[in-house]
């Protein structure tokens, strides 16, 4: 006798099988730069400076020079993400006997972690993307702000090159050498860059054979590259937050990120809704950046 087995399918334990959760660089450029809370819509950096004035001789009695107030306002915009998951549709799946709990009503999802840390992950990322790449009027974003279309900002044409492992240390090098003197001593310069660049940089010094370089001061902190450049007083970091060729030194205290409540940017809010029978998600926070003194801004202009 024969053994038909032609109208099974072939076994696949799926149960069994190990779930890998997709992940992506998280950004985070806010966990270098200032953060300015409590705005709702906008709110100024006020802004002082001194014009000191030093006159020549003595018992000099002419009043001369002056305290200059400016404001450049922080705009925030709102940003959202609404989802909702009908947990019914993984009845007739591996998933409905693996992360469904016993019953009709699907109240408890067993991948719930795993799928709040893929959206606030995924969230922070996109989060960082905006407040450097955002365009939009009084919302512009970090990669306007270190542009050569903001007034003010220093362009020196050694930075303007293509960034590459060759060119990488040569280009840092012609920003700091052109950072305005009233800051150049801060122990709060930032060479940011995208995330490919910065592998470009780590790069470029093994190629140099620095032997100063140890592979080990590289820190990640939620997708940030970040080391301290050879020699100087500044530190260079890597953000998904940009992309291309962009490159740009400023001190970290006077670009500031503005939103409402920074815990925000970080936590969210997962619900069953028993109206819709779904499974719920919001995350929601309002963010924008302003800097507060352009001409301390060094860039490759893009």
């Amino acid at each position: 006798m024969s053994l038909n087995v032609s109208a099974l399918n072939d076994f696949n334990n799926e149960v069994a099988g190990e779930l890998i959760v997709r992940s992506v660089y998280e950004g985070q450029t806010t966990s270098v730069l200032p953060v300015k809370t409590g705005i709702k819509h906008q709110e100024p950096l006020n802004l002082f400076d001194v014009d000191l004035v030093i006159q020549n001789g003595t018992c000099v009695s002419t009043p001369s020079g002056s305290m200059i107030a400016t404001q450049r306002n922080i705009t925030v915009t709102p940003r959202t993400s609404f989802d909702g998951l009908c947990l019914k549709t993984l009845d007739t799946k591996y998933l409905g006997i693996s992360a469904l709990g016993a019953g009709s009503y699907n109240e408890t999802f067993a991948l719930a972690n795993a799928y709040g840390e893929m959206l606030t992950n995924q969230f922070a990322k996109s989060n960082d993307a905006f407040l450097w790449n955002n365009t939009s009027g009084s919302s512009a974003g970090l990669g306007y702000f270190t542009s050569a279309a903001n007034t003010g900002v220093v362009v020196p044409a050694a930075a303007t090159g293509s960034f590459t492992s060759a060119t990488a240390l040569g280009i840092i090098d012609a920003l700091i050498e052109n950072i305005n003197p009233d800051v150049a001593d801060r122990d709060d310069l930032t060479v940011w860059m995208s995330v490919t660049n910065f592998r470009k940089y780590v790069t470029a010094l093994r190629s140099a054979n620095n032997f100063y370089f140890d592979p080990a001061s590289i820190t990640n902190r939620t997708g940030i590259l970040s080391m301290a450049y050879p020699f100087q007083n500044v530190k260079v970091v890597g953000t998904s937050g940009i992309t291309g060729d962009r490159v740009a030194l400023m001190p970290d205290a006077y670009a500031v990120v503005g939103t409402d409540l920074e815990s925000d940017l970080t936590e969210f809010q997962m619900w069953y809704d028993i109206n819709s029978d779904q499974l719920k998600h919001r995350i929601a926070t309002k963010l924008g950046v302003q800097v507060a003194f352009p001409e301390y801004i060094v860039s490759n202009g893009l």
